[in-house]
């Protein structure tokens, strides 16, 4: 068998780089010089920008674990540990699971193994080329899962037992916390309410949602279906997170940077007008107590295959229903984490040390809070929330201070 295996990194379509797998666990990356050259080459990651605008194109081996911006596009958690098991791959090793999962990936990133190198450890030729060895995922800790519309007149959505998966992402209700799908269904619908960009959503019966893997538990609920953004007609569109364009494992998602330099990020990058929607986004996940935005919940998409724009909303929830007493956002907005210490002198100190305009944040924050304060009151009772969500949000808004400085 061969000591060494390598991974085909293919960007639309086109083959960019490599990952090589050597003796030691070792996992070497390079870019194909091909792309080096080309002057106009597709994005792959702001990571890989350097100071003055160009490609960096030395990198350290890494150890077990392969590169940053690869270990992202891996599950974490719960859905590793199936998606491992179901693949007969150690979850620990990062190479053979994006090995393995290498075919449906967010954005334009496909990964293929090169012929004639090492297999995964604990599979054989047989089990490698058994079509429905595993079925896709992707990146994150909820069960979710690629799908294809069904066509069923209700609706409905298939999970493809071969192949990539669709244009839907399904997320499974929690086994841990109920109403988590009702939940963000209805804080993404209250989000493109007030103008946010939101992709579509829907709420589905299990029953109509086919080829459910086996072996994920008993669920009870319906699932949240969301359409994927980074899936259109004319083909996929390439998006990153933020832990990927900070350069950083999913371990540090929730400490390796700040809402500032974000923000810092999207108004070099993306302009003004991704800047009032990130602090749109900031401000109404803060109103609603969502916990949870870390690095891997901002992306960026790359709809001409160069240039940067902020992508769809995704993930939008309030977490403090079910963690009692919490009330700290998953990343330091600029100074502070307490969600009941974002006011406007936080978002001034924000603005300032990410060189934006302070009227442009100000201002979005202000048009936020107002349409929060008319819509949240009109629309509570006609979304598939809990009454315990609804008295949660009710009693953490108004200790935010922006829901009074900017009423």
């Amino acid at each position: 068998m061969p000591d060494v295996s390598i991974l085909d990194v293919r960007l639309y379509g086109r083959s960019i780089a490599t990952l090589t797998h050597l003796q030691g666990d070792r996992t070497i990356f390079a870019f194909n010089e091909d792309y080096v050259a080309d002057e106009n080459r597709p994005t792959l990651s702001l990571s890989f920008k350097d100071d003055l605008g160009g490609l960096i194109t030395d990198f350290k081996p890494t150890q077990r674990v392969i590169p940053p911006f690869f270990s992202n596009l891996l599950p974490e958690g719960q859905l590793r540990r199936y998606l491992a098991d179901r693949a007969g791959v150690n979850q620990q090793r990062e190479f053979f699971l994006l090995w393995m999962l290498g075919r449906d990936l967010p954005g334009a990133l496909e990964i293929h193994p090169l012929e004639g190198g090492a297999i995964p450890p604990a599979q054989d030729e047989a089990e490698m080329n058994r079509p429905n060895a595993l079925r896709f995922s992707l990146a994150g800790i909820q069960l979710k899962f690629s799908a294809l519309a069904n066509g069923h007149k209700g609706g409905g959505l298939t999970i493809p037992a071969q192949g990539v998966g669709g244009s839907w992402i399904v997320k499974l209700p929690s086994q841990q916390f109920s109403g988590v799908p009702e939940n963000e269904f209805s804080m993404m619908t209250l989000a493109r309410m007030m103008g946010m960009d939101v992709p579509e959503i829907q709420l589905l019966d299990l029953e109509a949602i086919q080829g459910l893997p086996e072996g994920i538990g008993e669920l009870k609920g319906p699932a949240l279906a969301v359409s994927r953004f980074d899936r259109t007609p004319e083909g996929p569109v390439h998006i990153e997170d933020f832990a990927q364009i900070f350069g950083v494992f999913p371990d540090d998602k929730y400490k390796a940077a700040s809402y500032r330099n974000i923000a810092t990020v999207i108004g070099i990058e993306a302009g003004d007008a991704a800047v009032s929607e990130f602090i749109r986004r900031l401000v109404f996940s803060t109103l609603i107590g969502n916990g949870d935005m870390h690095l891997k919940n901002w992306s960026l998409i790359y709809p001409d295959k160069r240039n940067a724009a902020l992508s769809p909303a995704y993930d939008l929830l309030s977490t403090i229903p079910y963690i009692a007493g919490e009330d700290t956002a998953a990343l330091n907005y600029s100074r502070t984490k307490k969600m009941a210490e974002l006011s406007t002198d936080e978002l001034k100190h924000l603005a300032a040390k990410s060189h934006l305009p302070e009227k442009l944040v100000l201002d979005a924050a202000r048009e936020t809070v107002q349409t929060f304060r008319d819509i949240w009151p009109a629309e509570k009772a006609n979304l598939p929330l809990a009454a315990s969500v609804i008295e949660a949000v009710e009693t953490h808004a108004p200790k935010v201070p922006l829901y009074e400085e900017l009423r």
